[in-house]
């Protein structure tokens, strides 16, 4: 049956480092729980939905699902994606209705949080075999009051810089290995055919990853989050409001008016190969490599900028997001059982075979070039994404306030300091350090 489409914890970055993100070198091994295995027996008929954020991702899941619905005749599984900006609002509702999905991809961190809250998942302890995750990523999907696990963690992701090789041979450069160099770089694509950054600072989502990408090493990373939490730092620390500097600082290399280009086109300002750099997670590759098979893709971590609290260049990660299991669903008994197989390494080595994502599952092999390359520059250098994993626990959330802020300061509305003035502020309204 052809699936039905639609158009529309705080982690420990070292366990991201050794598990999560960081692939072993064995083969996935076989899990002999049969209950986790996609050779079930067969079930009587059923279909199940799930929706996701991940539009670019629709035909990857499809193929993934054809696998599962081999392996268990009569069941059917609904891959349905929604937009990014609007999959929130669109989720909240469907779980409160009874037109909402059997599963679904559900946020991280805090932004799981409040469908916990409001009774709309099913907590998955005991009914789930999660040996086979990475134990310190399900906390991205654990209720933070009563501890209960709601959610089986697909991914983890790491930022970095995505750049078109075949453009930087076309006009002999290199990736940069310095803070001169990297200007140099960008000097020369701006003085070239090609747009130097493409950004999609109309959807505010992507300015704090921006932030982490160009900023993480100025401010400090792993030893100012540290400091954050025990309330010895905050964000109006200098170090902090020049890493939001270098962001304004970056504008020069992107189009006239980034403040109006939506992330989707940007995507395809690098797809398209007029502008030479993206500065994104690594949930980008597989739509990259898809959607431009021809392009040859290169990636790097930004140098650190003059007067750097952290002597390395950092890359930014996370777990992402999770499936969960809508409590309304009238089909919990077979969603639970496709829980358990997307809890499976079997599950883990198609997700990143095909979707080219970091997957949450333990002992996979990456054999794509580009993932190898992007988890050992994670490993040289690990910190969180400060603003998703802590600061998404109350509102406003930390990502919303900087990414909206950086909008401001991109129109000329607020400096580099009122932006972390707004953030901190903001803030303080919920988050106690050390609590």
């Amino acid at each position: 049956m052809r699936k039905k489409i639609s158009a529309l914890g705080l982690i420990g970055v070292a366990a991201l480092v050794l598990t999560g993100c960081a692939p072993a070198a064995q083969e996935a091994e076989e899990t002999p729980d049969t209950q986790t295995s996609a050779t079930a027996e067969a079930v009587e008929p059923v279909t199940l939905t799930m929706w996701s954020w991940r539009t670019e991702d629709i035909e990857k899941y499809n193929t993934i699902f054809d696998v599962y619905e081999a392996a268990n005749p009569g069941v059917t599984v609904e891959f349905e994606a929604f937009l990014n900006t609007e999959y929130n609002q669109l989720l909240a509702t469907g779980l409160e209705g009874s037109d909402g999905p059997d599963l679904a991809m559900v946020r991280a961190y805090g932004g799981v949080q409040a469908l916990i809250e409001a009774g709309q998942l099913i907590a998955i302890d005991g009914a789930v075999d999660t040996s086979s995750v990475e134990q310190s990523l399900l906390a991205a999907a654990t209720g933070r009051t009563d501890g209960n696990l709601y959610g089986v963690p697909f991914a983890t992701q790491t930022l970095q810089v995505f750049y078109n090789k075949g453009i930087f041979d076309e006009l002999g450069l290199s990736e940069p290995s310095t803070w001169d160099e990297f200007v140099a770089l960008n000097e020369a694509l701006n003085a070239s055919d090609y747009t130097p950054m493409a950004l999609g600072a109309k959807d505010s989502w992507m300015l704090p990853i921006f932030h982490e990408i160009v900023g993480a090493a100025r401010y400090g990373g792993p030893e100012f989050r540290d400091g954050l939490l025990a309330g010895t730092t905050d964000f109006t620390d200098p170090d902090y409001v020049a890493s939001i500097q270098i962001v304004n600082d970056m504008t020069k290399y992107m189009v006239d008016d980034v403040i109006g280009v939506a992330y989707a086109d940007s995507q395809i300002q690098f797809i398209a190969g007029t502008a030479a750099q993206f500065p994104g997670g690594s949930f980008e590759l597989g739509n990259f490599t898809s959607q431009a098979p021809d392009m040859e893709l290169g990636v790097y971590l930004v140098p650190t900028p003059p007067n750097s609290a952290s002597d390395k260049p950092l890359a930014a990660g996370w777990a992402d997001g999770s499936f969960a299991v809508n409590a309304k669903s009238e089909n919990q008994d077979a969603a639970l059982k496709l829980m358990n197989w997307l809890a499976s390494p079997e599950f883990g080595q198609l997700f990143v075979d095909e979707v080219k994502q970091f997957s949450a599952i333990k002992g996979l092999t990456y054999s794509d070039p580009v993932m190898k390359e992007m988890n050992e520059l994670f490993a040289s250098g690990p910190t969180a994404y400060i603003n998703l994993v802590d600061m998404r626990y109350g509102d406003p959330t930390g990502s919303t306030l900087i990414g909206e802020g950086i909008q401001s300061m991109f129109l000329g509305d607020m400096n580099a300091s009122a932006v972390a003035d707004k953030l901190q502020e903001g803030i303080a309204t919920w988050f106690v350090p050390g609590a």
